[in-house]
């Protein structure tokens, strides 16, 4: 006799435990998303990163001088402004290279996975670039997203978008700090008289994708920190006290806004464990939060050279419930 058939593989995506039932029963058929599989190919993504249903698209724009040095993010429209604006920070592991020609983080393909998505629902999307290492380190590129932050409401009328409201998404590097966008009180800096820096950086919305939320742990970034993973698991230590002061598992407060996070349990450069930490400290302070989990994809979400956007759907409905305040069915936490 023919041998059995195989067992069927485990399904691509999973809620957290928590939440299964609830999101299930979610407006837009939330419970139908997890039964699909859109995949995107990687080699058409690198030949064509730039983002295809912009309105406008405003490139290079200057939202802060470092020494001399602008820094720039693009701005894309789109075809109906919702009113409210997204910032989004593409991974890039806090480098580039010393090169005068090194690529511009805004012109990786994360700025069209996830700028596509939000402007199909009228979100006004500004792609960030940041300074890097090995030239720049902790807390320069926390220092220049929240400049951006403090730019774009400076500037909300020239954009059409709330100043009140901004909300943020970003995968890998660009989650760590989407994420300390929102953790920060975002007062940090040193206040001086200028219009723009005396405003607030804090934003009321994250997204989060396989985003190293604890650098204690075992993932290994001592290139952004600036000293030997050695010397920073020494309890009492500056370097130990740095590095905790630059995870973001170290800001969870209960006034922090809500938090979705995306994450493969394959992820094989930032463990699942990260989110999974977060998850649980910010629901014991009491935080808005939602866990997906996905199988079988790496660290960038792709399966066999093609990338999962099944959960596309979710962080723009994130966005429509806890940024616009967009009436759901069921509470979405």
């Amino acid at each position: 006799p023919p041998p059995p058939p195989p067992p069927p593989p485990p399904p691509l995506f999973f809620f957290h435990p928590d939440h299964a039932l609830r999101d299930a029963q979610e407006s837009r058929g939330l419970g139908d998303v997890y039964k699909r599989q859109i995949l995107t190919n990687k080699a058409d993504a690198d030949n064509s990163p730039k983002v295809s249903n912009a309105a406008k698209v405003e490139r290079h724009v200057v939202y802060g001088n470092y020494s001399g040095m602008a820094l720039l993010m693009d701005i894309y429209y789109p075809e109906k402004q919702n009113g409210y604006g997204v910032i989004q920070i593409s991974g890039s592991g806090f480098t580039r290279s010393l090169s005068l020609d090194a690529a511009l983080l805004t012109d990786w393909r994360h700025v069209k996975y996830h700028s596509e998505p939000l402007l199909e629902a009228g979100y006004t999307v500004f792609a960030l670039n940041h300074r890097m290492t090995p030239r720049f380190k902790y807390p320069s590129q926390i220092s220049d997203v929240q400049r951006a932050v403090r730019f774009i409401r400076h500037n909300a009328k020239r954009f059409q978008i709330d100043p009140k409201r901004i909300g943020a998404i970003g995968e890998s590097s660009g989650g760590y700090l989407a994420t300390m966008l929102g953790l920060l009180e975002g007062d940090e800096n040193i206040a001086d008289d200028h219009p723009i820096n005396v405003l607030n950086a804090k934003v009321q919305c994250v997204v989060a994708l396989c985003a190293p939320m604890n650098l204690l742990g075992e993932t290994d970034v001592s290139f952004y920190l600036g000293f030997r993973k050695k010397e920073q698991l020494i309890n009492g230590s500056i370097e130990h006290q740095i590095s905790t002061e630059a995870s973001p598992i170290s800001h969870v407060s209960i006034d922090d806004p809500p938090m979705l996070m995306i994450h493969s349990k394959s992820d094989e450069k930032v463990d699942y464990s990260h989110s999974v930490e977060m998850h649980n400290k910010l629901k014991h302070k009491g935080v808005l939060t939602k866990l997906i989990e996905i199988n079988g994809a790496d660290h960038e979400f792709f399966i066999a050279g093609k990338r999962v956007e099944s959960f596309t759907e979710d962080f723009v409905k994130w966005m429509d419930i806890h940024l616009m305040n967009k009436p759901s069915n069921a509470n979405a936490q």
